[in-house]
């Protein structure tokens, strides 16, 4: 940019002067070349066959600068030492790397100049790996992509004490291997590389997906463990309560600001005990604690907090029934449908002494540890309640229906709707814990129409159905038989 003070600088007498003078001279000179080569024989030729190489020279010194003015890009050799010995700072090494990469390095998309480099199938990684904190690390590491038509489509930073971790979504040829680009990143000075693939999901930029994440929380307390797993990519959640079920204190306190060891972090769980994550594979920059520390205050900002949606449905008899969630309010409710049902329906939800069953109804109605869909009659008497548990890595689902409200398709009606919230939330499948003799419940999963794999052990039985990219089948209302 030019200041006002330079743009407005004061015309000096001298320079016009001295512009003048040479231009007089410049007209004396060629004066006298000319009379001197005039009055020759063979003058006027002479002066012709100059005019003409002098012509021939402004040519070709045209066409010379226009050919070099559009070389291609240097060598990548002479692009890193360029970066390794003048960059003034990290920050423009980076922009000067991810600019080269991505120009030299595009596979499929199409530019303003024409189209892509090559039209072949292409795969989606994405990839972690540690830099020197130096100018021209990065750009080696781009160089290094683009010899193998990598194109980076986006690039996060996450400055460490030593060095920073580089996490790039990546385009590249479908035939190159993994095994192909993690030697590659090593040897352009990668170290502690992660690989995985990606799909169409990792396009979104990472502030979009933040704040996308941040919404879901605000609208529904359950959705805070999810948020995280999604904000951190693969990794096991455990929220584990102040209070353990028997009612004595666990011990699991954090400090307000949270602990960062490594590949866990502990953060203080809003309603009481604490939240741990942990990633074996890869550890935790200060960058992404930073992240998941903000999530969690945003919840605890915002307090206890259920959606209130309400769903009418009419049984066969023609009685109404209300499905919606359920949270730690309908506590009371929930002790008196307990009170209402035989120790047998108790027996086969809890698997343990009936006496307890009361002492877990406040742990499966908090929306930290799953989601709660409650049924209740038009009186408002509740008579069925379905959990969706989040189980570390794993989802499980469990139904309980009052005895006397058994058999009319109630239990597959939860069933079908807390498969459909797993999905939403992008579990791979649920599991359901019964009993051999349970016919209801195993009639209830049969029904949703998926891939399910059985576990029997001394009577207990485990099925789990896989929800990989498969849908649940629309449930005919109340035509299954389940509980």
């Amino acid at each position: 940019m030019t200041s006002a003070k330079s743009a407005r600088r004061p015309h000096h007498w001298r320079r016009d002067l001295i512009e003048l003078a040479a231009l007089f001279t410049a007209v004396a000179v060629a004066d006298a070349i000319a009379n001197l080569i005039g009055h020759q024989p063979d003058g006027p030729y002479l002066l012709v066959a100059s005019a003409v190489a002098l012509t021939a020279t402004a040519t070709f010194h045209t066409w010379w600068a226009r050919r070099h003015s559009h070389a291609p890009p240097p060598t990548a050799d002479g692009l890193i030492a360029a970066h390794d010995g003048s960059g003034p700072d990290r920050s423009t090494d980076r922009l000067t790397a991810t600019a080269h990469a991505g120009t030299v390095a595009s596979v499929t998309t199409p530019t303003a100049a024409g189209p892509a480099l090559s039209t072949g199938e292409t795969v989606l990684w994405r990839m972690r790996t540690t830099v020197r904190d130096t100018p021209g690390s990065l750009a080696a590491l781009c160089i290094a992509l683009a010899r193998h038509r990598v194109d980076i489509l986006t690039l996060q930073t996450h400055p460490l004490a030593e060095g920073t971790v580089d996490e790039f979504l990546l385009r590249a040829p479908a035939p190159l291997q993994m095994q192909q680009l993690s030697r590659a990143v090593s040897a352009a000075g990668g170290s502690s590389t992660w690989i995985e693939r990606a799909d169409a999901h990792d396009l979104v930029d990472a502030p979009t997906r933040i704040l996308g994440l941040a919404t879901r929380t605000a609208l529904d307390a359950a959705e805070l463990p999810l948020a995280l797993r999604q904000l951190l990519g693969r990794c096991t959640i455990h929220s584990l309560p102040a209070v353990s079920i028997s009612g004595r204190a666990t011990g699991e306190t954090t400090p307000v600001e949270g602990v960062l060891e490594e590949t866990v972090m502990r953060l203080r769980d809003p309603s009481g005990g604490a939240i741990t994550i942990e990633r074996p594979y890869l550890p935790f920059t200060p960058t992404e604690f930073a992240r998941a520390r903000a999530l969690v205050e945003l919840d605890a900002r915002l307090g206890p907090r259920v959606p209130r949606s309400e769903h009418v449905l009419t049984l066969p008899e023609g009685n109404e029934i209300t499905v919606r969630r359920a949270d730690q309010s309908d506590l009371a409710a929930a002790r008196a449908m307990h009170d209402r049902c035989s120790d047998q329906t108790l027996r086969l939800r809890y698997h343990g002494p009936v006496r307890d069953a009361d002492r877990y109804l406040d742990h499966l109605l908090s929306p930290r540890f799953g989601r709660t869909l409650a049924v209740q009659t038009a009186s408002g008497r509740l008579v069925a309640l379905g959990h969706l548990l989040w189980d570390g890595d794993e989802t499980e689902v469990a139904l309980l229906v009052e005895d006397d409200w058994q058999r009319r398709g109630i239990g597959s009606e939860l069933l079908g709707r807390l498969v459909t919230l797993a999905i939403e939330a992008g579990c791979e499948s649920v599991y359901a814990v019964t009993q051999a003799s349970n016919t209801g419940m195993v009639a209830a999963m049969r029904a949703l129409a998926l891939p399910l794999d059985y576990q029997i052990e001394e009577g207990t039985l485990v099925i789990t159905a896989r929800l990989e990219a498969t849908p649940v089948r629309s449930l005919p209302p109340y035509e299954q038989a389940g509980r």
